[in-house]
């Protein structure tokens, strides 16, 4: 069966520095389990650094890793957490990658 990895990069703090609640990030990985019935989260503190306009900034984030096989299904999801996370946390951007997997 065809399989698809997504992780999703979800920043610790907000743009002022302020920590992003627990609970927050909990709520979001309980969603991600309930709709992928299976979840990753490498919680060590990632950094991401980007640049724009000549600025460099930099974000401590973590990363929630799911599998699915409905392609379509998890891309419809995802899309909209996408969305809910750039609201609720105040980004530009949430980084959501997708790959094809193969398992043993």
């Amino acid at each position: 069966m065809k399989r698809y990895e997504y992780d999703v990069f979800v920043p610790l703090t907000f743009n002022d520095g302020t920590p992003v609640p627990l609970a927050v990030l909990r709520g979001y990985q309980e969603r991600l389990l309930d709709e992928f019935d299976g979840l990753t989260v490498f919680p060590q503190a990632n950094h991401g650094f980007w640049r724009m306009g000549g600025v460099t900034y930099r974000d401590e984030i973590i990363i929630f890793r799911v599998v699915g096989s409905a392609r379509r299904t998890a891309r419809r999801f995802l899309t909209k957490l996408k969305e809910e996370l750039e609201r609720d946390l105040r980004q530009e951007e949430i980084l959501v990658v997708e790959r094809d997997i193969d398992t043993l």
